[in-house]
């Protein structure tokens, strides 16, 4: 970038903010719902002053330089808070190519006299905010790359609670595909509860599950294992029709294993083994004698 720009453009950097503003603003993708127009100002103010005390910089490709790092951190900054807010590729990106729109506009309306110099300086200036747009969508995807995983493993937590039906009895339902890591999830809870309430016998509840294969089953028994190896006996429950067919098919060996076809099935097995009775009390009528 020559020095006779940089200067028209720092000199200018209110008229770049104002005209910058205004293609945000009229922009129909803009989320007046996730941010405000002071903060939205305010993000614009901190980036466009950065970005024009680097024009002067002779090579404006190189932004992994130095000089480049307060623009790059404040862009990325500006892009993992936007997709952790939830919003768009499409609306972040916005933001950088509203800004190229305001300087391109800039620098037409003040040499536009001289078109090749505007030609050269055009150019600079799309290559410079096309690099800092892969910039954007690069730290956007990293953000939201966080967001999903961060909801992965809270989903996680949630679709795997251990419950605690009966002094001694724990129960875990599990809902949706039972993998790998989902598996190594379910041990650690369980365990964690046998640990904490010294409970006995643990029920695995796969009613949820929609289809079992010899993967899903080699992970059941490494759960029933890893919890006898606690002490404590495991029941697997929820064992359908389809999943029992499929099972045999599989040549599957689950005969060391106690299975039964429900929770209630499992409860009441478990209530046997503990030697507890569950009766249903009888309702006693009083009758008043005169």
């Amino acid at each position: 970038m020559s020095f006779n720009t940089h200067k028209l453009l720092e000199s200018k950097k209110k008229a770049i903010l104002e005209q910058w503003m205004k293609n945000q603003l009229a922009d129909d993708s803009l989320r007046e719902d996730l941010i405000s127009n002071e903060e939205l100002r305010s993000q614009s103010e901190e980036l466009i002053s950065a970005l024009v005390g680097n024009l002067s910089m002779a090579d404006l490709t190189d932004l992994d330089s130095d000089e480049w790092s307060p623009v790059i951190e404040i862009l990325g900054g500006i892009s993992i808070t936007r997709a952790r807010q939830g919003f768009t590729p499409r609306e972040t990106g916005n933001f950088v190519f509203t800004l190229k729109e305001a300087l391109l506009t800039v620098l037409q309306a003040e040499i536009s006299d001289n078109p090749q110099l505007l030609f050269e300086e055009s150019m600079k200036i799309n290559r410079l905010m096309d690099s800092l747009s892969v910039v954007t969508f690069e730290t956007f995807i990293k953000g939201r790359e966080e967001v999903i995983l961060r909801q992965t493993d809270e989903i996680a937590d949630i679709s795997t609670p251990v419950i605690r039906v009966w002094d001694g009895i724990l129960a875990l339902p599990i809902i949706g595909t039972l993998d790998s890591a989902r598996t190594q999830i379910v041990m650690e809870n369980l365990l964690q509860e046998i640990v904490e309430t010294g409970s006995s016998i643990a029920i695995l509840d796969i009613s949820g599950v929609p289809a079992v294969d010899s993967l899903v089953a080699q992970h059941l028994i490494k759960t029933v294992s890893a919890t006898r190896l606690m002490g404590a006996e495991c029941i697997i429950s929820g064992i359908r029709p389809e999943i029992a067919q499929t099972v045999v098919h599989l040549g599957i060996d689950l005969s060391n294993i106690i299975t039964k076809a429900s929770l209630a099935s499992a409860l009441a097995y478990a209530f046997k083994s503990m030697r507890l009775e569950v009766r249903k009390a009888n309702s006693v009528q009083k009758s008043n004698t005169f």
